[in-house]
């Protein structure tokens, strides 16, 4: 399992979210084109939807309070405080199909999704 160090503590934790490597190259091909001007990509979830909850991600423009933050495979991504428990184990993942292109969340918490795919249910980690 990769670990991350806190400035804190200087003890290391698990990652809270882990990268496959297309998630890494879409993510940089993305922060490339924005020439500079975010830090790296903000995730986090929100209540809405059918199921209970979505995924959010956007670009980050500066740390918020309290945010997990984590590199990873030249990667710099920004995680909700709240969203942390929900998100412990994740990985993400960037698929491309014939017609699309998406983030996905392969997520060991996910309890169900709606049919349309926009909207899961989350319960917390467990210790």
């Amino acid at each position: 399992m990769e670990t991350q160090t806190t400035p804190k503590t200087r003890r290391e934790v698990p990652k809270p979210v882990r990268l496959t490597d297309a998630a890494a190259a879409r993510i940089v091909e993305i922060m490339a084109d924005a020439e500079g001007k975010y830090l790296g990509v903000r995730v986090g979830v929100t209540n809405g939807g059918c199921a209970g909850m979505s995924y959010t991600m956007g670009y980050a423009e500066d740390a918020k309070p309290f945010e997990e933050v984590m590199e990873e495979k030249g990667v710099k991504i920004f995680i909700d405080p709240k969203a942390i428990l929900f998100l412990i184990g994740t990985e993400m993942d960037f698929v491309q199909e014939k017609l699309c292109s998406r983030f996905v969340f392969n997520n060991p918490n996910q309890t169900a999704a709606c049919g349309c795919g926009e909207s899961v249910s989350i319960t917390p980690a467990q210790a």
